[in-house]
C-alpha cells in the first residue's frame, strides 16, 4: 500500500511540475493572472504531493516494510527507531527524494510570498524552479524509483550502512547540507529570471538575500557537522581529509562565500553585476555537480556509499544547466554592464575584489585535485590519487591571504581611505605580536604555525576591534551600558555587525595548531595498568560486551588520572580519579569489521581522543591514544559563522 501510493504521489507531483511549468509561461506572455495563479497553485500541489511521498517512505521504513525494496535495502528488524527515520537519506534514492521535497518546499514559499510582487519575474523564477525539481521527479520516476517492490517480500532487511547509524549527528548533518544546497536553487533562478525579463537589474540580490545568507549558513553548519561526524565516527583522529565528497560540500560554500562579499560592492557602487550572475550560477551548479559525485558512484569515498546508472543524466543537467545559463548572460550581456567605479585602489571595495579572487582561487584548486583523477581514469584508464599534500600546500597559503585581507578589509571604511586611517591598525598588529612572541617563548618554534597563530589573531583582534569602536560610539550617543551598547550594534546595523560576528568565527576556526602538535601513540596494557597519555594518566579498568539489537558492544572502561610522573609514584592508587573515558567497537551482522567508536574529553585547549582498536585473548586491550590540540575551537568557530549567518537574516523587531 504504501509503495502504491508513494508511487501515485511522484507521479502526480511530476504532473503537477510539469503542468505548472506550462502554465506560468504560457500566462507570462499572454499576461493572464489566472494562468500565472494556476501555476503558483501547481507549485504548491508540488509540495504537497512529495509531502505524502515522504511520508508514504518513512511510514515504510517505521513499520518495517521490506516489500519495498528501499526499505529491504537499508533497514532491519534491529534498526533503533531513530535510524530507520533517518534512513530516508541513508541511500541513492531516499536522498533523492529529500532533495525534491527540500526543493519543493522551497518553491511552494516563493510562489505564496512572492504572489502579486515582481510580475514579470517570479513567473519565470517559479519555472524555473519548477524545471529544476521536474528533473529529480523524473528521476524517481526512473532509475531512482524509492518505492520499487519486491515480490515475494524478504522476511529480513539488510540494514542501513553500520557507519550511518554510528552516530546521532547523522540525524542533522545530511538534512543541513540538503537545505544549503537546495537553497542555491532560488537565488540562481531569480538571477536568471532578472537576466530573461530585463528587471530587478540589481534588486534580485536585495529580494534573495536570505534566502542565499540561509543556504550558506547551513551549508557551512552541513560542512562543520560533517567534519565533526567523521571525527567523532571514523575513529581515525582527523576531521577533514580532502576526501571528493567533503570537497564538494565546501566548493559552492567558497563561491557563494566569495558571491555574499562582491553583492555589496554592486549594492554600493553598481560594480560586479555580470560577475555576480556568475558566481551565483556556480554555486548552483556546484551544489548540483556535489549531488552528482555522491549519489552517482564513480568514486571510492567514505560518504559515496551508493553505485548506480543516474551518473550520465546528472552529467547532462549539469551541461543543460551551464548551457542555459551561458546563452541567458550572453543574450543579455548589455543588462549587466557595470555603471560605476572603485572608489580608490586601496578601500574595503578594492579588497573584497582580492578576497573574490583568493575565494576562487582555493575552490578552482579543490575542484581541480577532485575531478583530475575522475578525468584521467576515464580519458585514459588510469588511476590515480591526489592526496591531503597537494590540497594542504596550495590551499593553507590562500586562506591565511584570505584571513589577512578578511581583517584588513574589515578595518577600512568604504570609500577612500581618510587620515589616520594606520591608527586602526596599530593596536591589532601590536596585540598580535605580542601574541607570537609569547608563543615563541613558551617553545612554539615552526615558523608556519607561528605565523598561522599571528594572522588568526590579527584577523579576531581587527572584528573585536570594530565591536568596541561601535560600542563607543553608541555609548557616547546615549547612557546604555557597554554590555547593552554591543547587543545594540545588532540592532542598528545587524547585518554588518552580523558579518564580523561571521569573520571572528572562521578566525576561531583556524586549525594549525591541531595539525601541527597532534601527538598520537598506541599502547597495550592488561587490566589495572596505568598507561601515560597526553597530559594524563589512564588506567584500563576492564571491557565489557554487550548485545544491543542491532548490534554487538565492546566497550571499554578507562580512567583518567590526576598525575604526569610515573617514575615518582608508580603505584595507581596514589593518583585521584577525575574522569572516565569508554571508547568502544561495534561489530554489526553486516559489517566483517567492527568499527571503533572513539571517546573524547574535551577542554579549551584540546581534545584526548582514545580508541580501542582490539581486545586480545588473554583480557588486554590495545588503545590508540592522541592529543588533538584546540579541536573543539573548530566546532565553535565553524557554528558561530552559521549562527551569525542566521542573525543576519533574522527579521528586525518592529515598534
Amino acid at each position: 500500500m504504501t509503495a502504491v501510493l508513494g508511487s501515485v504521489a511522484i507521479l502526480l507531483a511530476s504532473v503537477a511540475a510539469l503542468t505548472g511549468i506550462g502554465l506560468l509561461l504560457r500566462g507570462r506572455a499572454r499576461r493572464g493572472e489566472r494562468l500565472i495563479d494556476l501555476g503558483r497553485w501547481m507549485a504548491v500541489a508540488v509540495f504537497a504531493a512529495v509531502t505524502l511521498a515522504v511520508v508514504a517512505l518513512e511510514v515504510a521504513l517505521v513499520g518495517f516494510d521490506f516489500s519495498v525494496r528501499y526499505v529491504a535495502m537499508n533497514v532491519n528488524s534491529g534498526t533503533p527507531l531513530l535510524f530507520r527515520i533517518i534512513g530516508l537519506w541513508g541511500a541513492l534514492e531516499g536522498s533523492i527524494l529529500l532533495w525534491a521535497w527540500v526543493l519543493a518546499g522551497a518553491t511552494a514559499l516563493v510562489a505564496v510570498r512572492y504572489r502579486g510582487r515582481y510580475p514579470e519575474t517570479v513567473p519565470l523564477a517559479l519555472a524555473l524552479l519548477l524545471g529544476i525539481a521536474a528533473f529529480f521527479l523524473l528521476l524517481m520516476l526512473g532509475p531512482a524509483n524509492p518505492f520499487v517492490r519486491l515480490i515475494p517480500a524478504p522476511a529480513e532487511g539488510r540494514g542501513l550502512n553500520p557507519l550511518l547509524q554510528n552516530h546521532p549527528l547523522m540525524a542533522i548533518h545530511p538534512p543541513f547540507l540538503y537545505l544549503g544546497y537546495v537553497g542555491f536553487s532560488v537565488p540562481y533562478a531569480f538571477a536568471m529570471a532578472a537576466l530573461l525579463s530585463r528587471t530587478l537589474r540589481d534588486e534580485w540580490m536585495m529580494v534573495t538575500r536570505r534566502w542565499t545568507v540561509a543556504a550558506w549558513s547551513f551549508l557551512g553548519a552541513g560542512v562543520v557537522l560533517g567534519a565533526w561526524w567523521s571525527y567523532e565516527v571514523l575513529g581515525w583522529g582527523g576531521y577533514w581529509a580532502w576526501d571528493p565528497v567533503e570537497n564538494a560540500a565546501i566548493m559552492p560554500w567558497l563561491v557563494a562565500t566569495a558571491f555574499l562579499h562582491s553583492v555589496m560592492v554592486q549594492e554600493r557602487r553598481q560594480l560586479l553585476r555580470l560577475w555576480n550572475h556568475t558566481l551565483i550560477i556556480l554555486a548552483f551548479l556546484l551544489t548540483i555537480f556535489g549531488t552528482f559525485l555522491t549519489r552517482s558512484g564513480i568514486l571510492g569515498s567514505v560518504h559515496d556509499f551508493t553505485q548506480s546508472s543516474i551518473g550520465p543524466l546528472f552529467l547532462g543537467f549539469i551541461a543543460i544547466i551551464l548551457g542555459f545559463s551561458l546563452f541567458a548572460l550572453i543574450a543579455r550581456r548589455g543588462e549587466v554592464r557595470d555603471s560605476g567605479t572603485l572608489p580608490a585602489v586601496i578601500s574595503r571595495e578594492s579588497l573584497f575584489l582580492l578576497n573574490n579572487v583568493v575565494l576562487l582561487s582555493i575552490a578552482a584548486t579543490i575542484f581541480i585535485g577532485t575531478t583530475f583523477p575522475l578525468i584521467a581514469e576515464a580519458a585514459a584508464g588510469v588511476k590515480l590519487s591526489v592526496g591531503p599534500p597537494f590540497f594542504n600546500q596550495l590551499t593553507v597559503p590562500l586562506a591565511l591571504a584570505l584571513l589577512v585581507l578578511m581583517a584588513t578589509a574589515t578595518l577600512l571604511p568604504w570609500g577612500p581611505p581618510p587620515p589616520g586611517i594606520l591608527r586602526r591598525f596599530l593596536a591589532p598588529v601590536l596585540l598580535s605580536a605580542l601574541f607570537v612572541a609569547v608563543l615563541a617563548a613558551a617553545g612554539v618554534r615552526r615558523g608556519l604555525t607561528l605565523g598561522a597563530f599571528g594572522v588568526i589573531t590579527f584577523t579576531a583582534l581587527a572584528q573585536l576591534a570594530e565591536f568596541h569602536r561601535g560600542a563607543r560610539a553608541l555609548r557616547r550617543a546615549g547612557s546604555r551600558s557597554y554590555p547593552a551598547a554591543l547587543l545594540g550594534l545588532f540592532r542598528t546595523n545587524r547585518r554588518r555587525y552580523a558579518g564580523y560576528l561571521a569573520h571572528l568565527g572562521l578566525a576561531l576556526a583556524g586549525i594549525t595548531a591541531s595539525s601541527a602538535y597532534k601527538t598520537e601513540s598506541e599502547h597495550t596494557v592488561r587490566r589495572g595498568e596505568v598507561f601515560r597519555g597526553p597530559g594524563y594518566l589512564l588506567r584500563y579498568d576492564g571491557a565489557t560486551a554487550s548485545q544491543a539489537p542491532d548490534k554487538l558492544v565492546v566497550a571499554a572502561t578507562v580512567s583518567i588520572l590526576r598525575g604526569f610522573n610515573l617514575a615518582a609514584s608508580p603505584e595507581p592508587s596514589t593518583y585521584a580519579r577525575i574522569g572516565v573515558l569508554r571508547p568502544a567497537a561495534h561489530l554489526y551482522p553486516q559489517q566483517r569489521r567492527p568499527i571503533p567508536t572513539p571517546a573524547v574529553r574535551s577542554t579549551w585547549r584540546g581534545d584526548l581522543y582514545l580508541v580501542l582498536l582490539a581486545i586480545e585473548k588473554d583480557g588486554s586491550a590495545v588503545f590508540r591514544v592522541s592529543s588533538n590540540p584546540l579541536v573543539p575551537w573548530i566546532w565553535t568557530g565553524g557554528l558561530l559563522m552559521a549562527f551569525a549567518g542566521l542573525v543576519s537574516i533574522w527579521p528586525a523587531r518592529r515598534g
